[in-house]
């Protein structure tokens, strides 16, 4: 994996200060091939003195300790090869949170979060956070530590029912995240809605490992349930009901793998990225295992790559379980996610 870096570039030579490794080390990420190598050079810089950027700033022309700066060179060698910066350091913030990341999970990216928030807001329409005793939205925004633990789960046989026009106190639904990777959209929700029931499944079990931690990261081991298996498979298998079915699948098109670029091609799992020989053949086989599932799901919530949410919301609009299946642009403006509901209007 990876590539032989430019090793005739002399950059590390100490002593110099901490504004001159940031420069000498943006400059030789850039000659291999690292577009932002600045600062890259400075948030591995920051990764090894641990200390924040403000620190950083006040401490610029205080020279590099000889310790920290082998350990520092060691890091900038690994991402100069094409390693992502992620997992060099371990890992990524999501959704104000930061995420372990390992090279058997996807890197979070910020498009995601706007799976989460269609989610959320569908969610929203159906079980209003006030009748379940769920957390607005913004209540996880500076992580999860500080939140309240009073709110329990519903006992698990107990099903969730419609929201009734008394106010009564609705039952929270059901929530599954397949493929869940990292865990960041499984933990995130739980972390946002304490009383949901999130389950969360991955075909790899070095996957949930690194899920699994970062649930107990985020005070939502209780609250999230791990299941291996390919895609629907386990909870079909359990005659699981499901109300809310989230899912950021494989969608890369198996030809298009070596056109990526070589942070992705070279160093994600395969498994996470390639959906087959047009990048859909996850969304078909989920759709077709909706109907083996004991109801249809209210709430369904895919990612997808360019070109491909108008298709899958085509053969979702035809099987005609949802009266509202929105397309959701991205920080780019392409279409990337799709959220279907069914308001039982």
């Amino acid at each position: 994996m990876g590539q032989e870096t430019k090793a005739d570039e002399r950059w590390y030579e100490l002593p110099m200060t901490l504004r001159q490794a940031c420069v000498k080390a943006g400059a030789w990420l850039k000659a291999n091939g690292v577009e932002d190598g600045r600062s890259h050079a400075e948030r591995l810089l920051l990764h090894v003195l641990e200390m924040d950027r403000a620190a950083l700033l006040l401490a610029w022309n205080e020279f590099l300790p000889p310790g920290k700066g082998e350990e520092w060179q060691a890091l900038v060698c690994r991402r100069a090869t094409g390693e992502p910066l992620q997992y060099v350091i371990g890992e990524e913030w999501f959704y104000s949170r930061p995420f372990a990341v390992t090279p058997a999970v996807l890197i979070p990216r910020p498009e995601t979060e706007l799976l989460v928030e269609g989610v959320l807001a569908a969610a929203e329409r159906l079980w209003p956070a006030a009748l379940v005793g769920g957390l607005p939205e913004s209540a996880g925004s500076n992580g999860a530590q500080g939140l309240p633990e009073s709110a329990g789960s519903p006992e698990a046989g107990e099903l969730p029912g419609p929201i009734g026009n008394s106010g009564a106190r609705a039952a929270a639904p059901t929530v599954v995240d397949v493929g869940t990777g990292s865990g960041a959209i499984a933990v995130t929700l739980a972390a946002q809605r304490h009383d949901w029931r999130v389950s969360a499944s991955d075909l790899s079990p070095d996957a949930l490992e690194v899920a699994r931690a970062n649930a107990a990261r985020h005070g939502a081991a209780d609250r999230v349930t791990f299941v291996q298996g390919d895609l629907l498979a386990p909870f079909i298998a359990s005659g699981s009901r499901i109300d809310v079915l989230v899912s950021n699948p494989p969608y890369i098109p198996a030809a298009d793998m070596d056109g990526l670029q070589r942070e992705v091609r070279d160093y994600e799992p395969h498994l996470a990225l390639v959906g087959g020989m047009d990048g859909l053949d996850p969304y078909r086989r989920m759709l077709e295992q909706l109907a083996l599932l004991p109801a249809m799901p209210r709430i369904v919530a895919f990612e997808l790559g360019i070109h491909q949410p108008r298709i899958v919301a085509g053969l979702m609009r035809k099987m005609g379980a949802w009266d509202d299946v929105s397309i959701i642009t991205d920080y780019n403006g392409i279409e990337r996610h799709i959220v279907a509901v069914n308001t039982g209007g």
